[in-house]
């Protein structure tokens, strides 16, 4: 299938990161261009991935198949009454702004294909994982098309709308919660008597490893987590003290609170 150009409005991190990934995929750079606010921005983009950046949105988007937006949530109002001006109905628009739901762009751009995505940001080494809903049935062409760009950068799972929100909570903000684990190791570590970097590695290629093992493993978390925890042994003893603390409830906290921030900037944006 021919690749579709794209342009990406709001090369922030994670636009800059799927742009990437569209050149990596074997997108030209002369099929792609990003918006963004700022003249040194701009600067440094054309610099690092070779694509041309621009100040002005209608001028990115005007004629590209693809507008993937991916602004704040909170500056989707501002963006969306600009482009309204240039957008057609031959050009799909996919968002990548958390929260804000379908309805939003189906308002500004009248007859155009949508589609709300949720990507991560270990899209950046490939890895992603993308979660996405589409406003109204696409054309086998135009599913491909977002099959196409979406996967670029890592797997995609099409759900409905209204479960993106979790999604949001869960994929989205997830890499974070590893993050912080991957803090927390390295400190307890260095606090045991581990050096630095040995410390590091150490916790880099447990977590990494044991994300690749869930991944292609037939075996349940639960099931995988049970062949390691020895009745008796350091892993159960490890395991009383982080069931004793909560573990369980913080992380179903966390991911609620995420839910709920993002349910919230949707709102926001739907006001406006």
């Amino acid at each position: 299938m021919e690749r579709p150009t794209v342009a990406v409005i709001g090369a922030g991190s994670m636009g800059e990161i799927f742009a990437s990934g569209l050149v990596r995929a074997g997108w030209d750079p002369s099929e792609l261009i990003l918006a963004v606010r700022r003249a040194e921005r701009a600067s440094d983009l054309t610099h690092f991935t070779g694509i041309e950046a621009v100040l002005d949105a209608r001028e990115a988007a005007r004629g590209r198949d693809i507008v993937m937006i991916a602004v704040k949530p909170k500056d989707v109002p501002e963006t969306v009454r600009q482009l309204a001006e240039v957008i057609t109905p031959d050009q799909m628009v996919i968002s990548i702004a958390a929260g804000v739901p379908i309805a939003v762009f189906a308002e500004a751009f009248p007859g155009s294909p949508i589609v709300r995505a949720m990507p991560n940001t270990p899209s950046a080494v490939d890895k992603g994982m993308t979660a996405f809903t589409v406003g109204s049935p696409l054309t086998p062409e135009l599913a491909e098309q977002v099959r196409t760009v979406l996967q670029a950068v890592g797997e995609t799972l099409e759900l409905s709308e209204d479960l993106l929100d979790a999604v949001t909570a869960v994929s989205g903000t997830g890499p974070a919660y590893v993050f912080l684990l991957a803090e927390a190791l390295i400190e307890a570590a260095i606090r045991e008597g581990l050096p630095h970097h040995a410390a590091e590695r150490l916790v880099h290629q447990t977590l990494w490893g044991s994300g690749m093992l869930l991944a292609n493993s037939d075996k349940s978390a639960f099931r995988l987590r049970g062949e390691v925890t020895s009745p008796g042994g350091t892993t159960a003893a490890a395991m009383h003290v982080l069931e004793e603390g909560g573990f369980r409830a913080l992380v179903e906290d966390a991911v609620q609170a995420a839910a709920r921030r993002s349910r919230e900037l949707g709102e926001r944006a739907s006001d406006s």
